[in-house]
């Protein structure tokens, strides 16, 4: 064997392992600007934008049409994630539970995070707005405006941020209900009024189990400033009460069965109503484990009454 002959496995090694190092970079690059959409906040838009959609009885379009109306809200939802991102890179590098994120871990600048969420932004508010509906895409171009220039900074100023924010969060299923153009409107609004309700409780508790990190990053969450838990605490059983009241107006307006989707409606709403209610009178030193409970019972609340009012409206309707 010459001596060239013995460099050539040598040199097949070498390129190999230079190709899986560039896989493997390419590979933590995309997971970089993959949580900087924060996938699990913009899958709820995505499935409440869905819901919508198909619960306005039942829209008559086809696969491409509804492809385009999740792909454009997968889209504008995660642009307006990583803007939130890009604003909040300083709070997130002072917080336990966000310091590793893609901008403060220093995997990620600032320029790049800003250049991503543009991106995504434009690109689902325009795919809304040609393949779907012009409403559907302002709708979302509206969310994404109250989410970045309202509630972000709102977040730093006032308690009121999380009532406020409620409101981007409401918003998904109208643009799935836009997309189906139905000749009423009742039911979409109704459950803009059940994603609004619901995230009160929701982040409540959520502010309360991880109020010392939002201190550290200056936020003003009703759980810092009132650090007794009792202002947070009641106002998530006041809003669970809303939510209840309006999960059940659908059979009530006959826009759905009682049998169906207002059974599962009334017994989760109660089980809803019931954490709500031991968060509220746990004493302080004592509200960590009921702000858990609740806000696993949220969790698991909203995809199952979602989930039977899409049945209740196809089949038993």
């Amino acid at each position: 064997m010459t001596p060239h002959e013995h460099t050539l496995p040598m040199k097949a090694q070498a390129d190999t392992d230079t190709l899986s190092g560039v896989r493997s970079e390419s590979r933590a690059r995309a997971r970089d600007f993959w949580e900087l959409t924060k996938p699990r906040l913009s899958l709820l838009s995505v499935i409440t934008t869905m819901v919508g959609y198909l619960s306005a009885n039942p829209p008559q379009n086809g696969a491409v049409f509804f492809a385009c109306l999740l792909v454009g809200t997968s889209l504008a939802a995660g642009g307006a994630a990583a803007l939130n991102m890009w604003m909040e890179s300083e709070a997130d590098a002072r917080m336990v539970r966000t310091r590793g994120r893609p901008i403060p871990s220093g995997l990620m600048t600032r320029e790049a995070a800003l250049s991503f969420g543009l991106a995504l932004c434009v690109a689902g508010d325009v795919l809304l707005w040609l393949k779907v509906h012009p409403l559907s895409g302002l709708l979302a171009l509206l969310t994404q405006l109250s989410y970045v220039l309202v509630y972000t900074p709102l977040k730093r100023v006032t308690v009121w941020n999380t009532t406020i924010g409620a409101v981007p969060g409401a918003l998904p299923p109208l643009i799935g209900w836009a997309a189906a153009e139905p000749a009423s409107w009742t039911l979409g609004w109704i459950l803009f009024a059940i994603l609004f309700a619901w995230q009160i409780p929701h982040f409540m508790a959520i502010a309360w189990m991880h109020r010392k990190d939002y201190g550290d990053g200056g936020f003003k969450m009703v759980t810092v400033v009132e650090p007794t838990g009792r202002r947070a605490a009641l106002e998530a059983l006041v809003y669970t009460v809303v939510l209840v009241v309006t999960t059940v107006l659908p059979p009530v307006l006959g826009l759905t069965t009682w049998w169906l989707y207002g059974l599962v409606a009334a017994l989760s709403g109660v089980w809803f109503l019931l954490g709500a209610w031991s968060f509220w009178k746990a004493p302080s030193d004592q509200r960590d484990r009921p702000a858990r409970r609740l806000f696993l019972i949220s969790i698991a609340h909203l995809p199952l009454i979602l989930f039977a009012l899409v049945v209740d409206r196809w089949f038993a309707m």
